[in-house]
């Protein structure tokens, strides 16, 4: 069977680029609040118990939605479940910066959990249609995986950083 050679779009990279910088900072605000839980705890005085809930929150609701994600992904598209995703993870972020108490704390970090479990499940099946070919979907792939890898060297660096001069 002749196929056709598919049309690449110009578009391509900058996406590519966009899909990557929010992974990017979905990674560094998983492991951006390690570093600095005790912190955390000593400025709304609880303890490492009701403050491991930070951390926790955010990891076990983004893990356990992400097949719900990706379903969603699926059933109702993968940019609109993008920009949903990224709209809730920054809204959730805007919320956890400004926390006045704990509970407000947990609850946006749950929110960016969520917002995660969105976003990320649709950011890889943007890459997988924007690069069909094989050879190229590896490497959009791989370009996104690095970064968002690099995201959570970045975010444990960031929390000490943050510690140390805003303590």
């Amino acid at each position: 069977m002749n196929q056709l050679p598919v049309q690449a779009s110009p578009r391509r990279m900058p996406a590519l680029a966009l899909l990557s910088l929010l992974q990017f900072l979905i990674a560094v605000d998983v492991t951006v609040v390690n570093v600095a839980l005790p912190s955390i705890g000593a400025h709304f005085a609880t303890g490492t118990g009701s403050v491991s809930w930070v951390v926790t929150g955010y990891t076990l609701v983004g893990g356990g939605l992400l097949l719900l994600g990706g379903r969603l992904t699926d059933l109702l598209g993968r940019r609109r479940m993008f920009l949903l995703g990224a709209v809730l993870f920054a809204l959730a972020s805007l919320a956890a910066g400004l926390a006045p108490n704990l509970p407000t704390l947990i609850a946006a970090r749950f929110a960016q959990g969520a917002g995660e479990a969105l976003a990320s499940p649709a950011a890889m099946s943007l890459i997988a249609l924007l690069f069909p070919a094989p050879a190229e979907r590896a490497k959009a792939l791989g370009i996104w995986g690095a970064i968002s890898a690099s995201g959570l060297i970045v975010g444990v660096l960031l929390s000490g950083a943050l510690v140390q001069l805003l303590d």
